[in-house]
């Protein structure tokens, strides 16, 4: 060992640390990444798979639609807890890409006769059974399940908001055709008192409207409120108000857009857990490595070869321990997509099944609107009595309501695959 070697490896570590610098993660004053840490993106995505289908999904939810016009604003507040844990797992995937460069540090100690020597210290791995590779995995496998993670927090938090946004939509729905049904049935109310007045029909008659009125009030308060409570919440996610956003999009969805997320995080913690079995393993084996001291009086220095961990009794059990830890990854990936794909089939299903009755219920609803609009001509022409017409009209209040039910039932159904699937937001954007 010389002293070129020592003065060569310290010109290596001053540009490994020159070029983390380069690489760095760093922000402008305004929030936007530069063009620095773009570039680093960009090389992760091109090195990695899985980061690469992150980055290339893109929303399902139409551009200036009232879906869109909620997730932005909602994004826009996120506090997004996910990306500092990803910001700090990519600083971890920097700092390990340098782990291969031997490492240099000072030495103090004393001697026997009570002199302080300083040395400086070089370390080199020679040989290590794949740990720093093992290493260097582990932590780009670390800002892929963070990257998934990302991904899944911010899917949940736009289906969380379009699901608030729905169910206040439905209920201010509802509300109107309660609003409706109230005036209605108000003049009935007015017409059957008016009767009971003139001895024409019996008192009884106008207790049961009178019952059906206030039942209909009861609805009505019970969904303003509901719709008022669902806004109020969905404000307080966004950064400005979305009461005035109004109307569905027509989302469309399959179950082979893309890879549903939780199958994407079983590969990412597959990759994590693989990476650090070979990490435990590595331990266990005799490594190889290099060492030398520079100190006033001169350069000594000397190889090792030894295992990390030792060798004891146990040493063969905890080496079938971290194999097994690996298959047990695989069969977890295994697991994820089985389970993905059951959800996926009976989101699928429960969509079809869904279309078919929400087009069920609208011809149920036009059929009694029909029967309604007759029996009102029969009454107005003097052969029907006004109960007649009151149990036809209630008919076809409740046949509307079930048929907004349906619908809405079916926009959170396609809103929960596209959240299965991670499609509720694009992926470069996250």
């Amino acid at each position: 060992m010389s002293f070129g070697f020592v003065i060569g490896l310290g010109g290596c570590m001053s540009l490994g640390a020159q070029g983390a610098d380069d690489d760095s993660v760093s922000r402008t004053r305004g929030g936007m990444l530069d063009s620095k840490t773009a570039a680093l993106h960009s090389k992760e995505a091109s090195e990695s798979i899985l980061l690469s289908d992150l980055q290339g999904r893109r929303s399902v939810l139409p551009d200036g639609s009232a879906f869109d016009k909620v997730a932005g604003p909602v994004l826009a507040a996120n506090s997004r807890a996910a990306e500092s844990e990803l910001r700090v797992a990519r600083l971890r995937a920097e700092a390990q890409s340098k782990n291969w460069l031997p490492t240099l540090g000072p030495s103090i100690s004393l001697s026997s006769l009570g002199e302080v020597l300083a040395s400086l210290v070089i370390d080199a791995v020679i040989f290590d059974n794949g740990k720093k590779k093992a290493e260097r995995e582990f932590a780009r496998a670390d800002v892929e399940v963070a990257a998934v993670n990302l991904a899944i927090d911010t899917n949940d938090r736009v289906h969380t908001a379009l699901g608030l946004y729905l169910r206040g939509q439905q209920a201010q729905e509802k509300a109107g055709l309660a609003q409706a049904a109230l005036k209605d049935m108000s003049r009935f109310e007015y017409i059957m008192n008016e009767r009971v007045k003139g001895g024409v029909s019996d008192l009884s008659d106008l207790s049961v409207i009178r019952h059906k009125l206030a039942r209909m009030q009861a609805d009505y308060t019970a969904e303003a409120e509901a719709a008022k409570g669902a806004v109020a919440e969905l404000n307080a996610m966004s950064i400005k108000k979305l009461g005035g956003v109004q109307g569905l999009a027509d989302v469309s969805i399959g179950r082979g857009d893309a890879r549903a997320l939780s199958v994407l995080l079983a590969e990412a913690e597959k990759g994590r857990a693989v990476a650090s079995a070979t990490i435990d393993r590595a331990g266990f084996l005799p490594s190889l490595t290099a060492s030398a001291s520079v100190t006033k009086n001169g350069v000594s220095g000397g190889a090792n070869v030894a295992p990390e961990n030792g060798i004891g009794l146990g040493m063969q059990a905890n080496l079938q321990s971290i194999k097994a830890a690996t298959e047990a990854a695989g069969r977890r990936v295994g697991q994820a997509n089985e389970d993905a794909n059951r959800r996926l089939a009976k989101q699928e299903a429960r969509l079809g099944a869904l279309t078919r009755q929400v087009g069920e219920a609208s011809i149920l609803a036009g059929q009694a609107k029909t029967n309604l609009d007759l029996f009102q001509q029969q009454y107005n022409a003097g052969q029907r009595q006004v109960m007649d017409v009151v149990g036809v009209y209630e008919t076809w209040v409740a046949q509307e309501q079930a048929r907004i039910a349906l619908k809405y039932e079916m926009a959170a159904t396609r809103l929960e695959m596209a959240r299965e699937l991670g499609l509720l937001a694009d992926g470069s954007d996250i």
